[in-house]
Order: structure tokens, then sequence, then C-alpha cells
């Protein structure tokens, strides 16, 4: 309302100027021109501006509501011409131009009331996008307007000719339909595409587009005209529109350029991203200006980004990104426009709209860059995956599972049996090829990227690819894919096609092989050669760090040939088992112990480097293993030998110097009789050399004929005549005199000999057999067993060694018989087993030694093709001193049903003879029937026997 001169607390205002309104102006901008007061109160005094008569008047102005102190705007229009003008005063409620970036201007209600200091009072009509007052002016007149705002900010304010702004309005009502046409066609006509084709860029880019579609309804003030939206609830979907906007363009970027393929880093980000986006939306509904500052932020970044990424892309010959660079370019320019536009620099009127326009153009131009990517090379396409798609059913048919990754749409199939493997339900693999990132083992996943990545890149080649896929309960399961990519007419990889296997039992045999390799088989520790390595680890650590200071431990049990042949095979291992359980728990997490052969133990400590605190660690051991070793109701008490190696950090010498000094220590522990512990001194390698020296007269013994075969008769228990001879030998050393074959046996090994001294046993076993049989024509006739004395003999070689000298001495069939100890079966008895019965066929006999010892039973006999058993020492000792008459006689009467003969070994006397066979035992061997004598002697033997006959 109008008061003068009220009383009270008002504000001032001085005269303001008044602007010509020319009868042919059909629009004036007062935007510049108004006046904008903060009221100190709900009242505002002002001064009119000068009527053509010069008089300045004093008017009063009230808020609508009282109390308030709302901003205002005061401006002076004057008609100078004798006729009255009509006007319209227009107030947009939104105007992009200058809206700002930081809490932008997002619209609402202008102009709450108008007052005029005389003349006719402008009345309000009805718009949804404007703030419209009819402005009547007569002739000669100057009307000073005061104007109470709702806000504080005027973006525009213009005054116009009625007829000129129906017609601005229509015009921009015809433009507006036509955006929102071309925008809704094509957010249609993607969303059908996406429906068809199904790949990921699709639904991206028409989320795009139905973005662009809103924002463009909601700029253009449609959603308004459709449903009564209140000025202030508009603020909140613009703001809201723009933060899908930028969130759509990131999806869209995304999804195009296929970042979430191998990149998981990209896809980190952009979902933090788009996260934060939709929160923009919901922050929308309680602070619009800030959720739209951010959006238009976000906006400018993903342009930027996108197009450095897209040019990166480019540069290293990704399709994709080469054809998405006009329209983000477009889209760079676009931002770079809008950003003046926001800042107030562009300012003409048709800018916001040229703006909404060519944000559409950019959806089209990547409408267009999608269904060409969408449709290129589609008739070829869908030949190769015909093809495929029969060649999937041929290898469905056969078992195999199906691996089919559509690199367009993003998705991959599996067969189902892959999932029902992992315990997964069904569909759990398909989607994207991301998603397999999840189930792979982390230690495959890089290797997984880098192969398939190189096979888009380079369009050809064929994946060949081992990894590891994890199961519903935790368990990883091996795969091996094979695949080949399938390419489009446009050059570009649209699949990739291939069989997945389930290669677990294969991957795990091997790591077992890889395992068993490096480590003990029985104990699970580590073998010499893997004690080796780290041994030469440790030492060149030490080199670098004087602290470290490694010492080598040879530990050996004494005499653990006698007890392992005393208790059995299968005893002994598990004696050493124990041993190695015990030892371990000594050791503290930095030390190493290996199982370097059958008794023997190295170890490599570093806990301890003081030499006396060694010593007691050395000892330690040797009390542990002299602790009594609990098996059925008895204990077996054993020692050791314990070598101990020093570290010297001036010495040269390396992990093979260490650990031979060691072993050098250990067996001189045992030249003076065991159960000790010594540490080596330089003096103790001339025993190593003097073993080194024997060795070499080992290598010339057997063409000196050093190397002599010797004879231990057999005899018939019944009648006590010579039935044959049990052939060993001996060595006699021109220097050290007679040796056993145990004192030789194991140099032999050491040196690989050992096959040469098995041959010429046999040749000279064969030779004097067939000079007996020549000789005394008796049956049965006259029979020789040699036992093959080392495991290596048990080879391929001996079945023709045998067929050779059996049909070069014409030996009688199944009189060679050969010797296998237990030991020597059960390492690998399918092979022993296919030994034994070629050997048979040949003609050869076969003797099972040392029977009752070992892992055998008898029952197992039946399925071997043994004629005959030497029945162990131990079995055929006096009563008292440690003989087991039942087992022997259990023995022996089994053996009878198998119609095998049994020779018992160690016959001592002749009450032993009487005894063994008095329970059916035919024949013995030992010092009752005579030492072993050579070849000669045994002639002489057989001469007088047959004489006495």
């Amino acid at each position: 309302m109008m008061v003068f001169l009220m009383a009270g607390a008002v504000q001032r205002a001085s005269a303001v100027e008044a602007v010509r309104v020319a009868p042919d102006a059909l629009a004036i901008d007062l935007t510049s021109v108004v006046e904008h007061y903060r009221a100190e109160s709900d009242l505002i005094q002002i001064s009119t501006a000068p009527g053509p008569d010069g008089i300045v008047r004093r008017i009063a102005v009230r808020a609508r509501e009282g109390g308030t102190r709302p901003d205002w705007i005061v401006f002076a229009l004057t008609n100078d011409t004798d006729e009255q003008l009509d006007r319209l005063l227009v107030a947009p409620h939104y105007r992009l131009v200058g809206s700002g970036v930081i809490w932008p201007d997002l619209g609402a209600s202008r102009i709450a009331a108008i007052t005029a200091s005389q003349g006719i009072r402008p009345e309000r009509e009805d718009a949804a996008d404007a703030d419209i007052f009819n402005v009547t002016l007569d002739p000669g007149s100057t009307v000073t307007f005061i104007a109470e705002l709702r806000t504080p900010g005027l973006p525009q304010l213009y005054l116009w000719e009625p007829e000129a702004y129906k017609a601005k309005v229509n015009g921009l009502t015809l433009y507006k339909g036509i955006i929102i046409g071309i925008a809704g066609l094509l957010a249609l006509f993607l969303t059908v595409v996406f429906v068809v084709k199904g790949a990921v860029i699709f639904p991206a880019a028409a989320a795009l587009a139905w973005a662009v579609l809103a924002y463009a309804c909601i700029d253009f003030g449609f959603f308004q005209q459709l449903f009564p939206i209140a000025a202030s609830t508009n603020r909140i979907y613009r703001a809201a529109a723009e933060a899908v906007l930028a969130a759509t363009l990131l999806v869209f970027l995304f999804a195009y350029l296929n970042l979430s393929r191998w990149h998981v880093r990209y896809s980190h980000f952009t979902v933090a991203w788009l996260l934060f986006l939709g929160a923009l939306v919901g922050l929308a509904a309680f602070d619009a200006p800030v959720a739209s500052g951010v959006a238009r932020i976000s906006i400018a970044a993903i342009a930027g980004v996108g197009f450095i990424l897209v040019v990166h892309l480019a540069s290293h010959g990704y399709d994709r990104a080469v054809m998405l660079i006009p329209t983000w370019f477009l889209l760079l320019v676009w931002v770079t426009a809008a950003g003046f536009t926001i800042n107030g620099e562009l300012t003409r009127d048709i800018v916001p709209f040229a703006l909404i326009g060519g944000l559409v153009l950019i959806v089209l131009l990547i409408g267009f860059t999608v269904v060409q990517h969408a449709f290129a090379g589609g008739a070829l396409a869908q030949g190769l995956v015909s093809d495929t798609e029969r060649k999937a059913l041929a290898l469905a048919g056969s078992g195999d599972v199906v691996f089919d990754w559509d690199v367009s749409a993003d998705r991959i199939f599996v067969s189902e049996e892959v999932e029902s493997l992992l315990l997964l339900k069904r569909g759990a693999l398909e989607g994207s090829i991301a998603n397999w990132l999840d189930v792979i083992h982390p230690f495959d996943r890089d290797r997984y990227r880098a192969v398939l990545d190189r096979v888009l890149e380079q369009r050809r080649g064929r994946v060949a690819l081992d990894f590891r896929l994890r199961a519903a309960d935790g368990q990883y399961f091996w795969f091996n894919l094979r695949a080949r990519p399938v390419v489009g007419a446009d050059g570009e990889v649209i699949r990739v096609v291939g069989i997945l296997s389930d290669v677990t039992d294969a991957r795990n045999t091997e790591e077992r092989l890889l395992y068993d390799a490096v480590h003990d088989t029985l104990t699970g520790l580590p073998n010499r050669q893997l004690f080796q390595d780290r041994l030469e680890t440790m030492l060149v650590f030490a080199a670098q760090n004087p602290i470290m200071r490694p010492t080598v431990v040879s530990v050996d049990i004494d005499g653990f040939k006698e007890v392992n042949d005393t208790v059995g095979p299968s005893v002994g291992d598990s004696i050493m088992l124990t041993l190695s359980r015990r030892l371990g728990r000594l050791l503290r997490p930095q030390d190493t112990i290996a199982r370097l052969g059958g008794d023997e133990w190295g170890l490599i400590l570093l806990s301890e480097t003081a030499p006396d605190r060694i010593i007691a660690f050395a000892d330690m051991i040797r009390r542990t293993i002299s602790t009594p070793v609990s098996f059925a109701d008895r204990e077996i008490f054993l020692k050791a030998s314990v070598g101990i190696a020093l570290y010297d950090a001036q010495s040269s010498s390396g992990q093979a110097d260490m650990q031979k000094n060691a072993e050098i220590a250990m067996l001189h522990a045992k030249q003076q009789g065991g159960d000790r512990i010594e540490v080596f001194r330089p003096g103790m390698s001339a025993q190593r050399t003097a073993r080194l020296v024997l060795g070499g007269d080992l290598r010339r013994a057997v063409d000196r004929g050093e190397i002599r075969v010797i004879f231990q008769p057999v005899v018939s228990l019944d009648d006590r005549t010579i039935a044959g001879f049990d052939v060993r030998l001996r060595w006699d050393h021109p220097r050290l005199g007679r040796l056993e074959p145990g004192d030789f046996l194991p140099i032999a090994e050491e040196i690989g000999i050992v096959a040469e001294l098995g041959q010429y046993a046999l040749e000279r076993t064969a030779r004097e057999l067939a000079a007996w049989q020549s000789a005394l024509e008796v049956e049965p006739p006259i029979f020789a067993t040699l036992t093959l004395f080392s495991p290596r003999l048990l080879r391929h070689e001996l079945i023709a060694d045998v067929k050779r000298v059996l049909s070069a001495t014409s030996v009688r069939p199944q009189s060679l018989k050969l010797g296998f100890r237990e030991s020597m079966l059960t390492d690998n008895p399918e092979f022993a087993a296919q030994m034994l019965i070629r050997l048979r066929q040949l003609g050869a006999g076969l003797v099972l030694d040392g029977f009752g010892t070992g892992y055998f039973s008898l029952s197992q006999l039946r399925y071997l093709p043994f004629d005959t058993i030497r029945v162990d020492r131990v079995f055929v000792r006096e009563p008292g001193e440690g003989a087991r008459p039942g087992a022997l006689r259990s023995v022996i009467t089994l053996a009878q049903d198998l119609d095998m003969d049994v020779i018992a070994d160690g016959v001592e006397n002749q009450a032993n003879a009487t005894f063994l066979s008095g329970m059916g035992c035919r024949y013995g061997q030992g010092f009752a029937f005579g030492e072993a004598m050579t070849s000669h002697d045994a002639r002489r033997f057989l001469g007088a026997t047959s004489a006495a006959a």
C-alpha cells in the first residue's frame, strides 16, 4: 500500500532516473537501470522520479507481510507521447546467464508485488516460468515503480511490447518442442537399441539421452506445464537433473571405453564418483545450490579428464577412443561455452537455448557412434557366432566346458558344469569379464588381465591361460582356458570363444612333483638339493651381515642298517619319522633341517653363534636321538654321530665345502666309535681324501682282478648234500688287504660303478654255475643265488643282461636265482612286479631275500613269481638267543602251501640244522656247512662231495 510521510523507522531512497518508453520499442532491458534496496524494516520510503511538472514526491510502501525485511527494486518509466502505452514487465524465474558456479542461482519467483506511484496498478499475469505484470503508462506521465522481491537476486527484468513478447514466446515454444522431440526420440531409439543388442554401452548411452531430455524439459519449463510445480521445487529438480547429467556422462564414458574390463582401480574410482553424484541428488532436496554447484564442477571435470583419457587411448590405437574424439571435443567446447555463460561473459538471450540444443546434438552424435559400433560388421559377426555356436554344441557333447565372451556386450557365458564344480548358483560366472576378478586367485589376476588385454589390442593370437577360481567353500580349482578372438568387419574383436578345462588334478600332481623334488617323501623335510640351496643363500647373507654366522650340523644314526634289518623297513621308516619330528622341535624358526639320506640329517643353525652354545645344541641333538623309541612292546635304543662345520668369515669356501666339512666331521665321529660330537678340523680332510683314493682304486679293481666272486654253500637239510651256493663279492686290496662288501659297495654306489660290479658278478656266477652243472648231472641241478646288492641294479638293462648271460652259458632253467631284498620292491612295486615276471619268463629263479624283516606279508607273495624264500637269520637263532620258532614255523608252512622253497640263513651248528629240518625247511646255509670260498675251492668242494656220495 502507499502512504505519505508515515512516522516510524523507514528506509529513505533518493529519486530515480526515469527510462523513456518509445512506442516502437519492442523490448527494453531494465536489468541495469533498476535500483536495489535492502530494507531495514517492512517499510520503504522513496522519492519518485520528477514528472513533467518537475515535482518530486515522497512515497512509502509497506511490505505485504508485516515484520519482514524484503529486498526492493525501484525504477521509473516515462511516456512522453500523447497515447497510452501498454507493456509487459517480465522477470524470468531462472536464467542460465550469470547464474554462477558456486552456490548458483537456480531460479524462483522474483517479484512478489509491484506498486506504481500513479495511474493503473500493475496486474500479474499467470506464467509458469516468469513473473509477468501488465503495466499501463498514461500519455505524458512518469511513473515510479516499487517492486517487492521474493529473492535477493533478479537475473533479468525486461519491458516487452505485448505482441512482440507473444511472438517471441511462440517462437521459443516451437524451438523447445523441436529440441524436446529430438531428445525424446533419441532416448527412445537408444533404449530400443539397448533392448536389441544388450551391450553395456547401450544402456549407458540411453541413460545419458534420458538425462538430457529431463534436463531440457526442466529448463524449458515443460514439466511445469504438465504438473503444477512451485518455483522453489523446480530448483530442486534442476539441481538433481544436473547431478544426474554428470553421473550419466561418467557412466557412458566408463562403459564405452570399457574401463571396467581390467583396470580395477578405474572401476573403484568411477563407483566412488557415482556414489558421490548420487549423494548430490539427495542433497538437492536440502540445499539445491550446493548440489548444483558441485554437479556443474563435476560435468566440467568429466569433460576435461574424459578428453585427456580419450586422446591417450586413441594414441595407443584403441578404436573406440578414436571414434569418440570428435564427440568428446564437441562436449569440451560445449562445457567451455556453458562456463562463459554461467559466469556472465555470454549474455545474449539465445545462448541458453543454443546450449540446450548443442547438448542434444552431442547426445545425437553419441547415439550415431554407439549405433555404428553396434552394427559394424553385423552380418559377418552373426555368421561367425553361428559357427561358434555349432562348435560349442559339439564341445558340450564331448564334455568340454564352453567359454564365450561377448566383448561388445561385455558378457561371459560358461557351461553350468563350472558353476556346479565351484558350488555357485547358475549364472554366477556370467556377466562382465571383470566380475571374474572376484573369484580368481589374487596371484593370477594380473596375468588374467594381461593375456586377454593383449588379445584385444593385437586382435589376433590365441589364449592359453591357467588360473585358479575360488569355490563357494573357499577352495581353489585350477582351470585351463584355450580360446581365440573373433574379429568383426571393423577389425575389432567382438568375441573370444574357447573351452575351459578343469586341470586341478594335473596341477596338484605337478605341484606335488615339484614339492617332492626338493622334499623328502617320508618326512616332508627339505632334501639335499633344497638344503644346499638354502645354505648357499645363508652364506650370501652372511657375507653381507657380520652378525649372521650359519653353522652346518651333520647327524647320522650309528648302526642303523642293522637296526633296520632287524625291525624291518616299515618300522625303520617310523623311526626316521619320529626322529625327524624330535629334531624339528629343537629348532627355532630361522633354523633349517633337511633329511639328506636314509639315516642322515643336515641342519643350518642360525639361532646360535657362540661355539659353546653350538656344542651344547649338538649335545642336545645327540641326547634327543638316544632317547628310546617305543615300538610295540619293546624299546629301540639309538645313537648318533654329529659333525659340526663352523662358519669362517675369512674362508672363501661355499656351501659345498661347509656341508662336506660337516660330513667329514660326522664320519670322523663314527670312526671314533660313534655316539659323539666332532667339530671339523682341517686334518680331517685327509681321511676324506683316503676315501676318494679308495674309490679310485675300486674303479681299477675289476680290471686288475682284485674283485673276486666267492661262494657259500647252501645245503639240503634232508641229506646234508650241496644243493647250491650263495654268491658274494670280495675285494682283495693290494694294500689294505681283504675288504668285505660292506666296506666297498657303498663307495661303488657313490662313484657310480655298482652296475659294473653287478654285471661282473652275474657273468662270473653264470659261468661257474654252467661248469658245475656240466660236471655234475644231478637232479635237481646245482643252483646259485645272487642277491642284487643295490636298488640301482633293478633297472630295465637287467632284463637284457640276464637274457644275454643265460643264452651264453646255457644254465638250467630257474637254477640261476636272483635275490631281491624287500626294500627294493616297495619303492616302486608296479615296476618291480613287471621286472620279476619278465625275469621269470627268461628262465631265472627268484629269491625273496631277508624275508620277515620288512613290509611284505606272505599273502603278498601270491602275486609275485618268487620260487624261493630266504629266511633272515633272526628267525634261525638258538632258543634263548632271540629266535622266534613260532614265526619261523608259520613262514615255512605257508611257503610250502605256495609251492616255494625255503632257505634258512645263519645255520651255526648241526642242532640248528636238525631243528630246521624237522620243521620242514628244505635248505640251509651258514658256518655249520662251511665258510665262503673261491670258485676254485668250490669246484674241489663239489668234487669231494660228489665222490663221497
